[in-house]
Formats: C-alpha cells, structure tokens, sequence
C-alpha cells in the first residue's frame, strides 16, 4: 500500500557553511573506524598485562547455539583469527591418544567433537610392558617408572613424531578423556589473540595462533606463573627474564570461567576478578590433558623426551622443558644457562580449557594408568573447571535445547 497522507513536500536544502561540513566529515570519519576497527588489546604497561574488551566472552544461551557446531566461523579480529573454528581448530590435525579396547572413550570423543564442530585422528595408546629395554631413551630406569606412565609417554612420542612425519605445520594433541566447554571455537579465538600477543606474531602468519610458538599447554591439572617459581622469584623486577616471563593476556568477564570459588588450579583465583581467564608464559603445568606442537616444538619435543633422555614421566619431563626454557631466558652465562630447554617458546592458559572428564559408570574406569578397583559408580560426569561440558551437553547439542551449566 503507498502514502495514503498529503503528499510530502520538497524542501530547497541551504548549503551549510564549510567548517560545519568539515567538523560532521571528521566526525563520521572518525566513527567510521571506531566501529569497525578490531577489538584491539589494552597494554597495561605498569603491569605487562595485556587485556582483550571487557565484553562478555560467553553468550546467552540463545547466542550459544551459533557457538559450535560445523556451521560457527567465528568473530573476531583480525579475521584469520577466525581459522581457529575450522574442522581442526586451526592446527594441522587434532590427535587424541587411546587405548583401542576403549571404545567406549572412543565414542564419547568421537560425538562430542563432531558435535562442537571439529574432527580427530587417533593415535593408539601404548601398554608399557610392550616397550622393550632396548627401546628406552637414555636416562630411564623402568623400575622407577609405572609400565603405565612408559606407556603414556610413548604414545604421546608417538604423535609427536606424526607431526614431523606429516610435516604439519602444528597439531593438538589431547589425551581420551577430555571435556571442554561448548563454547570452545570462542575460546580458542581469545587464545589465539593472547598468544599472537605474547610472542609478537607477525601481521600475517601461516597459523592462525601465529608463527613464533612451539608448544601451547591448553590442558592442564594446574600450574603456577613463572615468575614464582623458586629459581625465579629472587630475580629483580628489572631483569630481562622476568619481564618476559611475566607477560600476562588477560580475559576478563569471560563467563566461560567457573565462579572464582569453584574453579580449580595453583593460582590464587580468589585474589583476582572474577570471571579472569591468562593466557601466559608456561611455568610448570602437572598433567598433559591437551596441548599443541608447532612443527618446530615437535622436534625438540622428540629430541628432549626421547632421542636425547628421558626424566621422569612424560607430563613431568614436558614441563622441565619448558621450563628450563623459560628460567634461563635473559641469562648470558651459558654454565648458568645449561641447555636453556632448547629456547622451547611455550605458553599456558589458565584456567585450562580442557580438563579430564570424569564419566557416570564406574569410577575404576576414569584412568588407565591409575586403577581403582573398589566398584564404586558415578551417577552423572563431572568436568572441572568447565562451564558448559560438552561432554554433559550432548544431549542438549543433538536436540538444539539449551546448554546446562556445571555452576548453576
């Protein structure tokens, strides 16, 4: 139907005077790029913080749905960050190491990565008394280590080696029983801006997390900063090391941290905000749930944990490396030195964003490596430090109802 009132009148328009042109061209000029510049970080200098928008990372449940799934190519700036929402997260390949008679882990993973919009490879898991003596790495007494734990380390040596094998340019590697929040794909787009952060990437790199990482700890049991570790923390607060290693990307109002009295971990959540999320320099992590290799890592990963020596088990030894790294950074002695980890560049995210998913059924089968066998079930999976569980939201992803929260 057309204008059914009088018919608008044509009004002769005035040319306004040239400094009013001027002052409402700079204007919009200057809005023009406000509104569509990137979410760029704010570098806090006093502290050496850096910290993305403080807009809520997670959405409403109804935002939530275009969070996962094949279908999310993510938001963010620049735009290649958003190649962290392709089918492999933005690395080569994504790894996950099972036993095969574990089908059941099989399925679980299977499933829940398919449904939060990526897909994996399996690499099988070792036992440890199929490893032969002649097979061990320099340095390792197997009666010092479980058969369990030489059987973790061999088959996470195994999936490193693929990495140089494939000549992928980085691959995540994660262990069988990983959980992560449904909202991953954002997540992993903060990781990547905190990462291009830390280790100045360059303006177009080939990965999406930028080139200059070798290993990015994104599964962990818990982990402390660098700077407080022992052989750091009497170092001046002007030394060259210590501003490297206490670089800080900072997430804040990210709601798909827990609450900051049930979240988990070796940093003393409750005297920061709530809701924080670091993506930082590695310290020391405890456990290898998840983590990803660069081309380059993977090599030295191999070299470090295998072709030269062993110490410890394998979740132990990645972290020395990383850490020898780290604590000799800025150091010109090169006794005091040592090896300096190889100048293994890791990073951390803190809280993790992967964590092991500990499922309803029996409690024995949590682990493969530590056994329980006092027949005890589980009614209902429990992930911690996980808002959203993909792994107790399946359900909710095939039936496209809303997602349940952990902490509610």
């Amino acid at each position: 139907m057309g204008w059914l009132g009088p018919k608008p009148k044509m009004m002769a328009l005035r040319q306004p005077p040239r400094h009013v042109i001027i002052s409402i061209s700079t204007f919009l000029l200057i809005a023009f790029f406000v509104l569509l510049a990137p979410h760029s970080s704010r570098l806090d200098l006093a502290s050496g913080s850096h910290s993305p928008p403080r807009d809520r990372l997670s959405p409403s449940p109804k935002e939530s749905e275009r969070a996962y799934g094949s279908g999310y190519t993510g938001h963010s700036s620049p735009a290649d960050v958003n190649r962290v929402a392709n089918g492999t997260l933005g690395f080569g390949n994504v790894f996950v190491i099972g036993l095969p008679e574990r089908t059941d882990k099989r399925d679980a993973i299977v499933l829940t990565s398919s449904l939060t919009g990526f897909h994996v490879e399996w690499i099988n898991g070792i036992k440890g008394d199929t490893v032969p003596d002649k097979a061990l790495p320099f340095g390792v007494d197997r009666k010092k280590l479980w058969e369990t734990n030489l059987g973790s380390w061999r088959g996470h040596m195994n999936a490193v080696r693929r990495i140089i094998e494939d000549g992928l340019d980085s691959a995540l590697i994660m262990e069988d029983d990983m959980d992560w929040d449904v909202r991953l794909k954002p997540q992993l787009e903060r990781v990547a801006q905190g990462a291009r952060a830390l280790l100045s990437s360059a303006s177009d790199p080939n990965s999406p997390y930028g080139d200059n990482w070798d290993l990015m700890w994104l599964g962990h049991c818990g982990e402390v900063f660098p700077e407080t570790l022992d052989e750091n923390k009497e170092k001046p607060i002007d030394d060259p090391g210590i501003r490297y290693m206490s670089r800080k990307f900072v997430i804040e109002n990210d709601m798909t941290v827990p609450p900051k009295d049930r979240v988990t971990g070796l940093v003393d959540f409750k005297n920061n905000p709530e809701y924080t999320r670091w993506v930082h320099v590695t310290g020391a992590p405890i456990c290898t749930f998840a983590y990803a290799l660069s081309q380059r890592g993977a090599r030295k990963v191999l070299f470090d944990l295998s072709v030269d020596h062993l110490n410890g088990p394998f979740d132990n030894a990645l972290a020395g490396l990383c850490r020898r790294a780290v604590s000799s950074w800025g150091v010109e002695d090169p006794v005091a030195a040592g090896d300096r980890g190889l100048d293994a560049k890791c990073i951390s995210v803190t809280p993790p964003i992967f964590f092991h998913h500990k499922a309803k059924g029996l409690v024995n089968g949590d682990s493969d490596i530590q056994t329980v066998t006092d027949g005890k079930t589980r009614d209902k999976g429990t992930t911690e430090n996980i808002v959203w569980s993909a792994r107790n939201n399946i359900q909710n992803m095939i039936t496209e109802t809303s997602m349940e929260s952990q902490y509610e």
